[in-house]
This record gives structure tokens, sequence and C-alpha cells, in this order.
């Protein structure tokens, strides 16, 4: 089994999310929590707006507790960016068809409501 010391870098995945923090496990058989004061060094509003369950997330060992496997982790000590396993790959061309059609749309819609004024 992995022996971590205080500063390593782990790799861990997020198992829950609460108003105060992330719960993360690691490939191991620990567990930890990174308090929402060691996400980032800005305000952090929502925690859910920047992480969901199985991101997988690069984190600094702040304490380790070896009796029940637990670890304090911080993000914000940590240079390395988190990685959203599964994310969704954007394709096609965004909003570039509601771009290029607004104002067709908005032209053709004028016309149905002048047409519907002009009926009895």
């Amino acid at each position: 089994m992995k022996k971590y010391n205080i500063g390593d870098i782990v790799q861990c995945e997020v198992t829950g999310i609460t108003n105060y923090g992330v719960f993360v496990k690691t490939n191991t058989d620990y567990v930890g929590l990174i308090h929402i004061s060691e996400i980032s060094n800005k305000f952090v509003n929502n925690i859910e707006r920047l992480y969901i369950l199985g991101d997988i997330i690069d984190a600094k060992i702040l304490e380790i507790d070896e009796e029940n496997k637990q670890l304090k982790l911080s993000i914000k000590q940590n240079d390395q960016k988190s990685k959203r396993q599964n994310r969704l790959q954007e394709k096609g061309k965004g909003f570039m068809p509601l771009k290029e059609n607004l104002d067709i749309w908005v032209q053709e819609k004028l016309k149905d409501l002048e047409k519907m004024s002009k009926t009895p």
C-alpha cells in the first residue's frame, strides 16, 4: 500500500459535495476532504458549479490521519488543474446557427403577426 506524505500531490475522485467542501477518495483506501477554504484563493459561492461527482482532482496533502485513513487536502495550494471525467464535448457550431438565423426568424414572425392583425 502506498504511503503518503504531507506535501504530496494525490489524484482523487469526487465522491461527495457539500456546502463546506468536497469529499474525495484516492486510488488507495484513503478518503479526504477538501474544505471550501482550500478550493480557491477567490470566493467560492457554490462548489457544485465547480465540481461534479466523478471529477478527478489533483490535490496537495495538508494533513494525514493514518489511523482513520483520512486526508486533509488543498486544491488552491496545488498548481495543477483538475480534470473532469466524461465532460461533454461541444459539437457543431455552438451559437452560430442562432446568430445566422435570428434576423430571418424575427422578420418571419413580424410578418406572421402583421397578417394576424389584419384578419378579422
